[in-house]
């Protein structure tokens, strides 16, 4: 039986960052929930493990959120050829660390072509088809980041924060053809992203610092103990983008147990 009312045996989804980490986890999701899902990434390889373990409910597209003619082109083919697109889900990021005087102008320049027109061009193309529809559901999935100061991630929080602002927007434009944007603001999340800032090399250091926290970096710990699984953070994607939120939209939903201390 379905967890999630998703639109049945007929439903079509795109999800972008889908090779490994947050976004696979949002692919094997909506797997298991009946959903053929578009999966796209740079890395072709994640996408080929994806599609084989997928029953053909995965159909795999190398391309690059950045470059807007190629997510144009996969659209295209995925309204064509798949069917309509009612599910939309922008993970694809990339993270960059190190102080904002330290930071490249390439570095700024490739983490906001990633992360945020990389999401901008996603969820341009996804709206235009949606709205003479009359219905659909986005979601982007920013960071907590986005909500707090953060030494030696400037660029990346920078980024999120736009990315989660551009979505409401578009949620506020949409909203009256029933489309919902919302967005997913994760916390740590056991990923590849969050293990490159790993440095200690005794096993389980840096998980347990990533959830004592750490003072001379003015990062509070996390109130729950625990590093969330990229699983907790697809959940929160599947909800949102389910019929049980049909009357939610332009909300920024944190899974981040607890560690941006919010209201």
């Amino acid at each position: 039986m379905s967890a999630w009312n998703l639109g049945g045996a007929d439903s079509v989804a795109l999800v972008t960052g889908a090779a490994r980490g947050i976004g696979a986890a949002v692919v094997d999701g909506l797997v298991r929930e009946g959903v053929t899902v578009a999966a796209v990434d740079v890395e072709a390889d994640g996408l080929a493990g994806l599609a084989e373990r997928s029953e053909g409910r995965v159909v795999p597209f190398a391309a690059d959120v950045a470059d807007a003619a190629a997510i144009a082109d996969v659209v295209d083919h995925v309204e064509r050829d798949i069917g309509p697109i009612g599910i939309g889900v922008s993970v694809a990021g990339i993270l960059r660390p190190g102080l904002l005087c330290e930071t490249s102008d390439q570095d700024w320049a490739d983490t906001f072509s990633v992360n945020t027109t990389g999401a901008f061009v996603v969820l341009r193309e996804l709206a235009r088809r949606m709205v003479p529809r009359g219905s659909g559901s986005l979601v982007t999935v920013a960071s907590n980041a986005a909500g707090v100061p953060r030494t030696g991630m400037g660029a990346y929080a920078a980024s999120k924060a736009a990315t989660a602002m551009l979505t409401h927007c578009l949620g506020l434009e949409v909203a009256r053809h029933g489309i919902r944007c919302n967005v997913v603001s994760p916390g740590s999340t056991d990923t590849p992203m969050q293990r490159q800032l790993w440095t200690d090399e005794t096993e389980g250091a840096d998980l347990a610092r990533v959830i004592a926290g750490a003072p001379e970096q003015f990062r509070v710990g996390i109130p729950l103990g625990r590093i969330a699984d990229p699983a907790d953070i697809a959940d929160a994607v599947l909800f949102l983008v389910s019929d049980r939120a049909r009357h939610i939209t332009m909300q920024n939903l944190f899974v981040d147990g607890g560690a941006t201390l919010r209201v």
